[in-house]
């Protein structure tokens, strides 16, 4: 923009327009990316003791600061101060939000909320780009001041809604043995109408599981983290969450516009915001699955697709470089490759954070998301020497990196993914403790939760492990339950 670059940039007598030097443009994007690495790593101890809504309400108001001093700025110093704490800001924003998705939304829901998470990171984006494309020819500071105002909407929005609607995490309640607490936030989440059975199943199930697993852990939770079972969770967390680093979608978001424009496309811009489009199209297309189709697959489909969008551009300018048709191409895969990464993105957030027991939750998921920040930001910082044409100037054949990314994604997901849609976390965690392999976590009965829950209820649920079939807590009812009926159950 102009009017940014007035105020950040220089005019450049060689190049006849206004122009920003390449350190300022770099500061500018990796301090926001350190932001989110920092804040990221310092989630788990925040949460330990100010929980997940404290850390939703102290990345508001991080909002408000660095989005207050970029408007009023024009010092490059307040600008870098403001990036990283704006970076903070963002880092906190996606983590506590998606664990308190975690802990708080019903098993059967889970993937839903998720999907209605990422339709909401998709209609930002689209929202940004466009008011970008309105703006960007504005004369003067309004030209990205506007942009800028707008950064106040969504977390004002959430502060309103949180402050009415959300308790805090009946979970982390649980963590921090406030028993009381987290029976009342959980009654609170479930509503009034929930059937009372049901509820006392499901909390005796959190109480009883967390108890455990507050025996298990009692030292240090970042090495727990490493230790016997909680191992295989670790690192199972962590490759699924860098699964977005690893696809090659943050090079695509970041530079579509340009990877457009040196692919020889006409209105780069307004192709880019096509592309965003095509995003939220992905997510509303992910609603009809979501509670259908078990997470694996979804995984395996989505990353083995994204390589494939990689690859055939790469192909086509290997064979017909900055060609019309090449160009045609290289925007429908990038549009696809877009649909098919955000169809299956909230799968990885979700699978990421579901893995991981409550107690270590906020510390294991903060650091498998910072080491994914970490893996975009090389991504990104890589990316223009690969398709800049004053550099190695691959253009879109970068895409053969990304598809060999992908396949390696897709035989981890393969082979060891377990499959979690419709347990309860109890239920995960009961099943890693039995140290089942991935492909025995879908049809597994989980003898010892289903026991919590039939201590609440007064009823003997061991039964379903002789009639094969995984019972949920969602499943139970007030009505007195035949043995017949307890034989017919199924996942």
């Amino acid at each position: 923009m102009p009017g940014f670059l007035e105020v950040f940039g220089y005019y450049s007598e060689d190049l006849g327009r206004w122009n920003i030097d390449p350190t300022v443009q770099q500061l500018i994007s990796s301090l926001m990316t350190i932001g989110t690495f920092v804040s990221s790593l310092m989630v788990g101890p925040f949460s330990a003791k100010f929980g997940r809504r404290h850390g939703l309400w102290a990345a508001t108001f991080l909002n408000y600061v660095a989005t207050s001093i970029q408007l009023g700025t024009t010092s490059k110093a307040a600008l870098y101060v403001s990036r990283l704490i704006l970076g903070i800001s963002v880092g906190w924003f996606l983590t506590f939000a998606q664990l308190y998705v975690h802990e708080a939304a019903p098993a059967h829901l889970r993937g839903i909320v998720f999907a209605v998470y990422q339709s909401m990171l998709s209609i930002g984006s689209i929202v940004g780009a466009t008011v970008d494309y309105g703006t960007h020819s504005i004369k003067g500071r309004q030209a990205y001041q506007i942009p800028l105002a707008i950064f106040f909407v969504a977390p004002t929005l959430q502060a309103i809604l949180m402050f009415f609607f959300a308790p805090e995490s009946p979970r982390w309640l649980m963590v921090q043995r406030r028993e009381q607490d987290a029976e009342a936030s959980l009654r609170r989440l479930r509503g009034s109408k929930i059937d009372e059975l049901e509820f006392q199943a499901e909390f005796n199930e959190i109480r009883q599981s967390t108890r455990e697993q507050l025996e298990q852990n009692k030292k240090y939770l970042f090495l727990e983290m490493w230790r016997g079972t909680n191992l295989r969770r670790t690192l199972l967390s962590i490759a699924v969450v860098c699964f977005h680093a690893a696809n090659g979608s943050s090079w695509i978001n970041i530079y579509t516009t340009y990877f457009l424009q040196i692919a020889g496309v006409k209105k780069p811009f307004e192709y880019s915001v096509l592309v965003t489009c095509t995003g939220l199209l992905g997510v509303i297309f992910s609603f009809f699955f979501v509670r259908l189709v078990d997470r694996r697959t979804v995984m395996l489909i989505g990353v083995t697709a994204c390589g494939i969008c990689q690859l055939i551009p790469a192909i086509a300018w290997t064979k017909d470089p900055g060609s019309e048709n090449t160009g045609r191409v290289v925007v429908g895969f990038i549009a696809l490759f877009t649909f098919f990464y955000v169809a299956y993105a909230p799968y990885a957030w979700l699978l990421g954070g579901e893995y991981v027991n409550n107690q270590m939750r906020a510390f294991t998921f903060g650091f498998a998301t910072a080491l994914n920040f970490l893996g975009n930001w090389m991504g990104t910082f890589t990316a223009p020497y690969f398709i800049n044409p004053a550099k190695l100037a691959w253009g879109p054949q970068y895409g053969y990196i990304w598809f060999g990314s992908n396949m390696i994604v897709a035989v981890f997901t393969w082979f060891f993914l377990p499959e979690t849609r419709d347990r309860t976390l109890e239920e995960i965690h009961e099943m890693f403790e039995a140290k089942l392999p991935a492909r025995a976590f879908k049809n597994y009965v989980c003898v010892g939760v289903e026991g919590y829950a039939a201590e609440a209820m007064g009823k003997d649920l061991h039964m379903r492990k002789e009639a094969g079939a995984a019972a949920h807590v969602e499943e139970l009812t007030e009505q007195k339950t035949t043995q017949a009926d307890l034989n017919q159950s199924k996942v």
